[in-house]
């Protein structure tokens, strides 16, 4: 079996369907538990390209929790993982000795690439799906823990609360939990998500669905932004940095790459001053490495842009500019 990529999992209709993550293990003080939550028993592995990758970080900078988890990012251009054996590309560490911008060596384990880490995961040749980020990984096990984003999400922001130095910050609130539940679903299947059903569509009806969807909930996001000043209320959940990851690439990356062109985010009002409120106020924006993210979607599929040119960064996408969401006025009357 030849190891996959995203760009792989396409159904015989063309439709991309992402495949689920299958490391799913927990961090919690359960009686019992395999996985407690101690500082520095547990590093984050990351690309600072992926939005998936890039929700974790920020989760583990809002609890503060940067000197309890230590975290390696690979290099945002693919490369081939194992030439050997087949032709996959995938993400590397830096070299002993290179200087990349926001990426570094694998400190901790000494491998070469991430395909290289779940091998030693399971102490063998893991070959069940692909070598994807973010990754918990525990080194007292030396394995994954889990590979989930929303899972991982989930555990920075309530399981390591003894160690978190921002304790009480809380991005899944009780009270919040339904709304944001329903809220995740559709962000998730049409934007998050829905911006590489665009993408990896491989038939003209897959991608014209998908951009349909994807417009639709858009323009939802914009209608609900007119009436509070985060998707679920007053206050900042996770929804919202789930969201930022696929606002803040969509003009720079997605409009031209993944042909989300039927409107660029800066023609939408309140979703622009949202991404620059959560950039600035939220500190969303000490996480946003715009290099390596358009490094990476540009530079790694050949499949996609086979000379791996850079296009230049578009005018009007300035996440300091000055924004509107801390003075105006909002009517939450406005429906969800």
């Amino acid at each position: 079996m030849n190891a996959q990529t995203a760009l792989d999992q396409v159904s015989t209709q063309g439709k991309f369907i992402r495949k689920d993550s299958v490391f799913r293990d927990w961090v919690n003080k359960a009686e019992g538990s395999r996985f407690k939550p101690e500082a520095n028993r547990y590093a984050l592995y990351v690309s600072k390209a992926c939005p998936w990758a890039n929700r974790c970080l920020h989760f583990l900078s809002l609890k503060g929790l940067e000197h309890a988890i230590d975290v390696y990012s690979v290099h945002p251009t693919w490369g081939d993982t194992k030439p050997q054996v087949d032709g996959h590309r995938g993400w590397h560490f830096a070299e002993e000795g290179a200087n990349v911008p926001g990426v570094t060596t694998d400190g901790l384990n000494g491998c070469k690439t991430m395909r290289d880490l779940y091998d030693l995961a399971v102490k063998g040749v893991w070959d069940k799906s692909a070598f994807t980020t973010p990754v918990l990984w525990c080194k007292q096990e030396a394995t994954i823990v889990n590979n989930e984003s929303s899972e991982i999400c989930r555990m920075l922001n309530s399981e390591f609360e003894d160690v978190a130095r921002n304790k009480g910050v809380d991005l899944y609130p009780p009270e919040l939990a339904d709304k944001v539940k329903e809220l995740e679903r559709w962000v998730y299947n049409d934007i998050n998500n829905g911006v590489y059903k665009c993408g990896f569509a491989t038939s003209q009806g897959a991608y014209e669905e998908a951009s349909a969807a994807l417009f639709a909930a858009l323009d939802r996001v914009e209608e609900i932004l007119g009436g509070t000043r985060y998707l679920a209320g007053d206050s900042l959940t996770g929804v919202d940095v789930w969201l930022f990851n696929t606002l803040v690439r969509f003009d720079p990356v997605y409009v031209v790459y993944f042909k989300t062109c039927k409107r660029t985010i800066s023609s939408y009002h309140n979703i622009t001053n949202y991404i620059r409120d959560l950039y600035q106020t939220r500190g969303l924006g000490k996480d946003v490495d715009m290099w390596n993210i358009r490094t990476h979607y540009f530079t790694s599929h050949p499949k996609l842009n086979p000379y791996g040119i850079v296009p230049v960064m578009p005018d009007g996408v300035d996440y300091a500019a000055a924004h509107d969401r801390a003075t105006r006025e909002y009517s939450s009357s406005k429906r969800t």
